[in-house]
């Protein structure tokens, strides 16, 4: 397995910067994978172009860096499946950049680049799929679907995980164990997580304790210390006036 034993030490120093400055400044469209161990494989995620048939697809690419590199060009494969004229079966990327008019001094910002425009402007008269040049030369329609539709299967980004949604579905679900509700209760559980506010009522003995109540089109909670003193003084409050007009009522 290639490493950074087969670079000579001018080589590696040079491809660090590199890659620093990849990795803190990417090029458009692309975000570069830094393995420290291994110069000799460079990855890079390249998005897939606006207006193009690879629009919203996500694609895997690698340099492979021989013993005589910056000497000799990288040889670049798509490890991602592409319907692309100058993509071969097996990933192979056919680009004169990495062929005859490769030069030492170009940096691999520059290749990265010159391969995400290939996604834009493909060459089908130095085709490494024949199957795809000549449908883009005499059918272009038919060519883009296909690479739509390799697209669509193989370059799907993958999902984020939603955290935000996680986080409220669990908050609520601590709120009916704090006091322990019965899962399931038609009040330990909206059945939407909405805006979740704490009440305090009482119950026919007097003693407080707490309900969720649910309201459509907030994502706040209050469940903070001081609302539920101050809902449990408005309660006393309004208990002690009550009592009030009963003994009012009884002098009557």
């Amino acid at each position: 397995m290639a490493s950074n034993e087969n670079l000579p030490p001018n080589v590696i120093k040079q491809l660090a910067k590199e890659l620093k400055s990849l990795d803190e400044s990417p090029p458009d469209g692309i975000k570069v994978v830094v393995n420290d161990e291994d110069f000799s494989q460079i990855c890079a995620d390249i998005e897939g172009p606006v207006g193009t048939p690879y629009e919203n697809g996500l694609f895997r690419m690698k340099l492979a860096l021989s013993h005589d590199f910056p000497h000799s060009p990288p040889k670049g494969y798509f490890m991602t499946k592409i319907f692309h004229p100058n993509v071969a079966s097996n990933g192979e990327i056919c680009v004169n950049t990495l062929k005859k008019d490769w030069n030492p001094s170009l940096g691999l910002r520059h290749v990265l680049s010159v391969v995400r425009c290939l996604l834009i402007e493909p060459f089908p008269e130095s085709a490494l799929n024949e199957q795809a040049g000549k449908m883009l030369l005499e059918n272009y329609g038919e060519y883009a679907r296909h690479a739509r539709l390799y697209t669509g299967i193989h370059a799907k980004p993958k999902p984020k995980f939603k955290t935000g949604a996680i986080s409220e579905s669990t908050t609520a679900l601590n709120v009916g164990q704090t006091n322990n509700e019965t899962p399931g209760a038609a009040t330990a559980m909206p059945s939407s997580i909405t805006d979740i506010k704490r009440v305090t009522t009482t119950s026919a003995q007097d003693q407080p304790h707490v309900v969720v109540a649910a309201t459509a089109g907030s994502g706040s909670v209050a469940t903070t210390t001081q609302k539920r003193e101050a809902g449990l003084a408005k309660v006393q409050a309004d208990k002690k006036k009550v009592d009030a007009r009963k003994k009012s009522l009884k002098r009557l």
